[in-house]
């Protein structure tokens, strides 16, 4: 592998940045600078994490990286369970991207595992 760009995980996790984007072109704009930004950096900040830590080309760093990836996933569910609760967005639009969520933090549960039994 060459570039982070070959990981399904990078791919995923940018294809779930671009549904959050989507998913709150419809908020408010008085949610421009609050949940909508939110969501939005949370969202980018899980490939944009993958992409760095692989960069780094230190397999401890990847590790430190891919947790703070897993990081910014949990921050990003939170966002979006509460936009769903105060009505921003229709649960089932909550429950999708939950979903993608899901499978990014499988995925990334995985590759840390993976490259820790490799160090």
């Amino acid at each position: 592998m060459n570039s982070y760009r070959d990981l399904i995980v990078w791919k995923v996790a940018v294809d779930l940045a671009v549904d959050c984007y989507s998913a709150t072109k419809a908020f408010p704009n008085s949610e421009v600078y609050g949940m909508t930004s939110q969501i939005r950096r949370s969202s980018v900040s899980i490939a944009a994490n993958i992409a760095e830590g692989h960069g780094r080309e230190n397999t401890g760093s990847f590790i430190q990286f891919l947790r703070i990836a897993q990081g910014s996933l949990k921050e990003l569910e939170t966002h979006l369970i509460v936009s769903g609760k105060i009505g921003l967005m229709v649960e089932v639009e909550v429950a999708r991207l939950l979903k993608q969520a899901d499978e990014i933090g499988k995925m990334l549960h995985s590759m840390i595992r993976s490259l820790q039994q490799r160090t």
